[in-house]
C-alpha cells in the first residue's frame, strides 16, 4: 500500500510546483511537493521534489547549531560529496525566555544550506537529547516542580525529564510547532526534507519513572492498542514480566513524542522519524543498562503502536563489530519500517557499512561529527577528519551521488543486496534470482590468491577494514554494482550449465536511462569484477549459452 503525505493545497495553488531530477534547490519562494515517504511491497522510498531520493548525509556536532559554527561544516560536506546535512535546532535557542521565540538560526540554516545546494534534516533537541535535558531552556531545567524529572526506585531525582509531565509536553510541543510554522512559511521549496522530533529518547540506569504518577499508571492494564499488536493482556507486570518497566517507559515516551510530531505535522506534514541509542544486539537487554524508553530494535512494535505519526524508527550505530552492525540493519529494515542510518561513527572503519545499509534499501546514511569545529568524539568516532579518514566515505558518496535518484528508484522497485567486509574477511554470498553473487576481499585486480606459479605481495588493503558492494537486480539477468575494494563473482545458483557473464558495462544514468561509457572485458573480467579505488558503476548482464 502506498502512503502519501503529499499536501500541495496547504501551500497554495498560486505557487508553481517544480519537479526536480537532481539534489538541487529551486528558487526561494517557489513551492515544490512536500517530501513524503512511500511504501510498496515492503520497500520504501523518500520522495523529494516528486521523485525518489537517496540521502547521502553528514550530521554536524551537537552544538554546531549557531550560524558561525555551522559555516565550518560546509567545506567538509562539500569535500565528501554529501547532498544533505543533519543539523540540530534546540529548544533552548528557540525559546530562551518562556513565550519569546527566536527562529533566527533556522533562517541562517536555510540560507546556508541553499547556498551549498544541500537538503536539511532538522533535529529537534527538546525534552530529550541523548536521554538528557541539556538542550531545554534554563527556565525548564530549574523548575523541577512544573517540569518534573523522573524518580528512581528510592525516590531520588533522575537527570531525565519524566514522560508523564503534562506541562513539559505542552511547552515542548508549543515550541516545536513554532519551528514547523516557520518552515511552512519560509521553506516552501522544502530545503528541509525530514524532521527528527527529540533525540535518542529514554533514560539510562532507570527503566521508568517511579514517581507516584508513574507507579499509578504502571499498575493499570496495558493500552488496548498495544494489546492488539502484541497479543498480551493484563497489567504491565503481567504482560511483560522482567521487561515491564522498560515496555511501560517505551510506550509513554513514544506517546509523548507522537503528540509532538502530530502537532508539527498538522502545521506542515513533513516525514518524521526517531533515532535510537542502541542496546546490544540481544533482543532482551538489561532494562537498567539500556536507554529505556527509546526505540531500540526489540521494542519497535511498542513504538509503532504508541506513535502512529512517526514515519519510521532508526538506529544510531557506533558499534565497530561488523556482525553487530549487520544485525542492527536487519532489525530496522522491515516491511513496515524504512531503514535509515541517521548517525554512525565517522572513523575510517565505519564507512564500508554504507554498502550494507543502501543494499538493504536504506533511504539515507549519515555519519556523525562532520564539521571543522575541532570537536571529535573519539573513541566512538575518528580522531581527525583527514584525507585518510574520509577517503572511503568520499569514494562511496561519489559513486552513489552520481546515480542517487536512479539508485533510490531502482531500490524501491527491485531487489537489492549489500555487504561490508566482515571482520574475518570471509567471502560473503547471497542468491539473487537464479544467480549466486559472492563478494571477496583483499585481492588484486588480476589473478587468484591460490596461484603458486605466480607470486605476489599481499594487497595493501587486505587487512584494512574497508570494502563493500551494493547490488541491485535490474531484471532476471541484469545487475547494477557499486562498490570498492571488493571482488564480485556472479555464477549460476542451481548448477545449471552454461551460466556466464555476457557483458559488463561501466557507465551511469542520464534522465533515468543507462548510458555506457566503456565495456569491461579480458583482464578486467577474467578474475571476477574488481572494484577498487575509482568511482565506477557497473551494469552486468548474465546469461546461459546453449
Amino acid at each position: 500500500m502506498i502512503r502519501r503525505l503529499l499536501v500541495l493545497a496547504a501551500l497554495g495553488a498560486a505557487h508553481p510546483v517544480l519537479a526536480q531530477t537532481g539534489a538541487g534547490q529551486v528558487a526561494v519562494g517557489q513551492a515544490t511537493p512536500i517530501p513524503h515517504l512511500e511504501t510498496r511491497n515492503g520497500r520504501h522510498a523518500l520522495i523529494v521534489d516528486g521523485a525518489p531520493f537517496t540521502m547521502l548525509g553528514g550530521q554536524v556536532n551537537n552544538s554546531t547549531n549557531y550560524p558561525d559554527a555551522l559555516k565550518t561544516a560546509w567545506p567538509v560536506l562539500d569535500r565528501i560529496g554529501a547532498n544533505t546535512v543533519e543539523v540540530p535546532i534546540a529548544w533552548q535557542q528557540v525559546e530562551p525566555r518562556e513565550g519569546q521565540f527566536d527562529l533566527s538560526f533556522l533562517q541562517a540554516l536555510l540560507d546556508q544550506a541553499r547556498g551549498h545546494d544541500m537538503r536539511v534534516v532538522l533535529l529537534w533537541f527538546g525534552t530529550w537529547k541523548n536521554t538528557g535535558l541539556a538542550y531545554t531552556p534554563d527556565w525548564v531545567k530549574l523548575d523541577n516542580r512544573r517540569f518534573p524529572r523522573m524518580k528512581t526506585r528510592d525516590g531520588s531525582d533522575h537527570g531525565v525529564l519524566s514522560a508523564h509531565g503534562k506541562a513539559t509536553l505542552d511547552a515542548d510541543r508549543r515550541a516545536f510547532v513554532k519551528v514547523m510554522e516557520y518552515l511552512r512559511d519560509h521553506d516552501r521549496q522544502n530545503t528541509v526534507i525530514l524532521v527528527q522530533p527529540e533525540n535518542e529518547t529514554g533514560s539510562y540506569r532507570n527503566p521508568r519513572d517511579y514517581s507516584a504518577t508513574g507507579n499509578a499508571l504502571f499498575a493499570q492494564t496495558i493500552p488496548a492498542a498495544l494489546a492488539r499488536v502484541t497479543g498480551k493482556r493484563g497489567t504491565w507486570a503481567q504482560a511483560f514480566g522482567a521487561q515491564a518497566d522498560r515496555a511501560f517507559n517505551s510506550w509513554n515516551v513514544a506517546a509523548y513524542v507522537d503528540a509532538i510530531a502530530a502537532a508539527g505535522k498538522a502545521v506542515k506534514p513533513l516525514p518524521m522519524y526517531v533515532n535510537a541509542s542502541l542496546s546490544g544486539p540481544s533482543n532482551v537487554p538489561d532494562p537498567d543498562g539500556v536507554a529505556s524508553g527509546g526505540p531500540q530494535q526489540d521494542v519497535l512494535d511498542i513504538w509503532k503502536a504508541a506513535a502512529p505519526h512517526i514515519d519510521f524508527q532508526a538506529p544510531d550505530i557506533y558499534d565497530r563489530d561488523a556482525g553487530n552492525v549487520v544485525q542492527y540493519l536487519d532489525k530496522y529494515a522491515r516491511p513496515d519500517n524504512a531503514l535509515m542510518v541517521p548517525e554512525i561513527g565517522n572513523a575510517r572503519d565505519f564507512h564500508r557499512f554504507i554498502y550494507a545499509a543502501l543494499g538493504r534499501g536504506a533511504i539515507g546514511y549519515s555519519p556523525f561529527g562532520l564539521d571543522d569545529t575541532g570537536y571529535f568524539n573519539y573513541p566512538l568516532g575518528a580522531r581527525d577528519l583527514d584525507d585518510k579518514t574520509l577517503e572511503p566515505l568520499t569514494l562511496a558518496y561519489r559513486m552513489f551521488g552520481s546515480i542517487m535518484r536512479d539508485w533510490a528508484r531502482i531500490a524501491f522497485e527491485r531487489p537489492t543486496w549489500g555487504v561490508a567486509k566482515p571482520a574475518d574477511g570471509a567471502v560473503v554470498s547471497t542468491r539473487m534470482g537464479g544467480w549466486k553473487v559472492s563478494a571477496s576481499w583483499g585481492e588484486w585486480q588480476f589473478g587468484m590468491k591460490d596461484w603458486t606459479w605466480l607470486k605476489s605481495a599481499p594487497a595493501p588493503w587486505a587487512n584494512e577494514p574497508i570494502g563493500g558492494v551494493a547490488i541491485a537486480q535490474l531484471s532476471a539477468d541484469e545487475f547494477l554494482l557499486v562498490g570498492d575494494h571488493v571482488r564480485v563473482n556472479i555464477d549460476g545458483a542451481d548448477g545449471k550449465p552454461g551460466g556466464m557473464v555476457v557483458r559488463v558495462e561501466e557507465g551511469g544514468f542520464e534522465n533515468g536511462r543507462w548510458v555506457m561509457s566503456r565495456v569491461w572485458n579480458g583482464d578486467q573480467t577474467d578474475y571476477g569484477l574488481n572494484l577498487l579505488d575509482r568511482p565506477q558503476v557497473l551494469k552486468v548482464t548474465m546469461g546461459h549459452y546453449r
